[in-house]
């Protein structure tokens, strides 16, 4: 067509488009909306007219909506593989880039286990990792799509059904195998019968009785470790990330986002930052000496102290703790190594060593265990179990039955009444001395479970935390995780008078999104290893960060003193309410009753920093130290 027939052509059809702009303008209020911001805006006189103008007509752009994932393999703090993802959103018609998280992986740092079991678990992270990329930037990333991230509750819907369907796909995989399996090997194959006959001279069966009869009472066999799908690990860093995307768009600290989903929207005036849990020694399995018991032992700064002075104060004991390690002297330094938990290393031979290595420290600051600072063990119980004899190995060759390791920590806390908190101190199989223990010292001590907890995902199916018998829990962010879990799984702790800790996995990332989980979940600790390596004093920066944000904003809301359950209290009342039941020839009572009866002898014992003293500090041995 020539030049002039096509400008004819537009002018025919110009007052057809003119009618047609002027709709689309009018359809979306953009007349009405110009006027608002031209008569604002000259009253105003604003020095960046288009700045002030960009920012009035912001406010009716679409919300954002994702458009695009994108997931790679990254290095945690150990050099192991693990998990980033990246959300993209479409903001105001453009592709962006909000934010990125990086998700610990589920598995322990083994120590000291055969060349073949730590290949065996770098295959298995692998191809953990390598399923999560596909499940990301596949079908995760169409899924997704067009989904806006502050929508959290549909976010984790989607993710939980897509993750539903992978289990019964695996459960289908295995069957076939299974199935294929039995075929294959139900066609007898011929043995010679000799094959079958045990030469007489050799007396295998007497040995084999003879070391089985060295548990003096039967233990419960170890549960079957819970099943982690391949790939889960896709589930909880989208999830996550999610979060963090809505937090990123709405203006909002992260912490803060998710405290309004805890509290559905109704944000605390003041919100409580976690008292931190910091490791200073590792004198577990891992360590030169006899001691296998404290696998971290771990310091915790009084509740009137501020998270900044706290952790001041605790760096004033680790230096005093690396003098009374490592002496000045003309030899070679005999400092023991960091751990990947960012905490020393040293041999202890003794259960009180280096409890009195601390009081020394300590006492040469001028400070009081008990008063100035609280200790927390993690005894990781679930490591030191000998199957073939049935006890613990808390020393190098020495044993003891599940109930002798309840007197042990009874005597210990007797003598050292500065341990507030012991975790794991038994396996998850001893539930009577779970609670034998928690009736002994639960009321001055908190009892743990992190190992021996169940999985997040299990705990908020079944809906039951006291099993076993418990002060509280150490939540990990991991697998198949989902924020939508952890809101449900805090509220379901503070119901039933349980304290949340958040814990960071062995191997652990540069993220600090944990911090702001902490802090917006309302948990009562976090446990973040030691004052050492960079991917974990990231994280204490980030709390020290929070609680001046919050101090800032006049929301930080004092520390409270520590509230243990008195266990033994409760059972005799539990016992007493039983025993004053109506017998089946009476009316009984209206179930309503039994409630408020229960809620009435709920007893928690306060402990105020002040009440606690050690008297063991003047009767040191200095020859104990390594």
């Amino acid at each position: 067509m020539e030049p002039g027939g096509e400008r004819e052509l537009r002018r025919r059809h110009l007052p057809e488009l003119r009618h047609q702009a002027a709709e689309y303008y009018r359809s979306n209020e953009v007349p009405q909306r110009l006027e608002e911001a031209l008569n604002a805006t000259f009253y105003l006189r604003p020095p960046d007219l288009y700045g002030h103008l960009a920012n009035y007509f912001s406010k009716f752009s679409k919300p954002p909506v994702i458009c695009k994932l994108i997931g790679r393999k990254v290095l945690d703090g150990v050099g192991r593989p693990t998990l980033e993802v990246e959300i993209f959103c479409t903001v105001k018609n453009h592709e962006k880039s909000i934010c990125s998280i990086v998700i610990s992986s589920h598995s322990e740092i083994l120590e000291n286990a055969s060349p073949e079991a730590i290949d065996a678990d770098e295959n298995e992270r692998n191809d953990s990792i390598n399923r999560a990329l596909e499940w990301v930037n596949g079908s995760l990333n169409e899924m997704l799509r067009d989904l806006q991230p502050a929508d959290q509750c549909k976010a984790d819907e989607l993710l939980g059904e897509y993750f539903a369907k992978k289990v019964e796909e695996e459960k289908e995989r295995k069957a076939i195998e299974k199935e294929e399996q039995e075929a294959a090997i139900s066609a007898p194959a011929y043995v010679p019968a000799l094959s079958a006959v045990t030469p007489s001279g050799k007396k295998k069966g007497v040995k084999l009785g003879k070391k089985s009869s060295v548990a003096e009472k039967p233990i419960s066999p170890a549960e079957p470790i819970e099943p982690v799908l391949c790939g889960s690990i896709a589930i909880g860093g989208l999830s996550l990330a999610v979060a963090k995307t809505g937090a990123t768009i709405n203006n909002t600290p992260l912490y803060l986002h998710l405290a309004l989903m805890k509290h559905d929207q109704d944000l605390p005036k003041e919100l409580t930052m976690p008292l931190p849990m910091v490791t200073l020694l590792s004198c577990g399995k891992s360590s030169s000496g006899k001691l296998k018991l404290m696998k971290e032992v771990m310091l915790i700064p009084p509740t009137e102290l501020t998270v900044k002075q706290g952790i001041e104060r605790l760096l004033e004991i680790q230096k005093q703790m690396m003098r009374l390690l490592d002496p000045v002297s003309k030899g070679p330094s005999v400092l023991k190594r960091i751990s990947h938990l960012g905490c020393l290393i040293t041999g202890c031979d003794s259960l009180e060593q280096p409890l009195i290595l601390l009081q020394t420290a300590c006492r040469n600051l001028g400070l009081e265990l008990g008063t100035d600072v609280h200790l927390a063990i993690n005894c990781a119980a679930h490591e030191l179990m000998d199957y073939t004899k049935g006890k613990y190995e808390t020393l190098t060759g020495t044993l003891k039955s599940p109930d002798e390791m309840v007197d042990m920590y009874v005597d210990l806390i007797n003598k050292y009444p500065s341990i507030i908190a012991l975790i794991d101190p038994l396996r998850k199989e001893d539930g009577q001395q779970w609670s034998n223990i928690c009736n002994a010292v639960g009321s001055r001590c908190y009892l743990i479970a992190e190992n021996a907890a169940k999985s997040i995902s299990k705990l908020v199916e079944d809906q039951n935390i006291n099993v076993p018998k418990c002060s509280g829990l150490i939540i990990k962010y991991t697998n198949q995780t989902k924020i939508s879990d952890l809101t449900e799984l805090t509220r379901l702790l503070d119901g039933q008078r349980h304290i949340a800790i958040l814990g960071s996995p062995a191997g652990e990332s540069s993220d600090d999104s944990l911090v702001d989980l902490a802090v917006g979940l309302g948990a009562r600790f976090i446990k973040l290893g030691g004052l050492s390596r960079g991917e974990r004093v990231t994280k204490y920066n980030r709390l020290l960060a929070i609680e001046e944000e919050l101090a800032k904003n006049g929301t930080l809301r004092s520390g409270e003193n520590h509230e243990f359950v008195a266990f033994a209290e409760e059972a005799l009342t539990a016992e007493e309410l039983l025993d004053a039941l109506p017998t089946t020839e009476q009316d009984p009572w209206p179930s309503e009753h039994s409630q408020p009866l229960l809620a009435q002898d709920q007893n928690p014992v306060s402990l105020h920093g002040s009440t606690l003293h050690l008297n063991e500090a003047n009767n040191l041995d200095p020859s104990i130290f390594p």
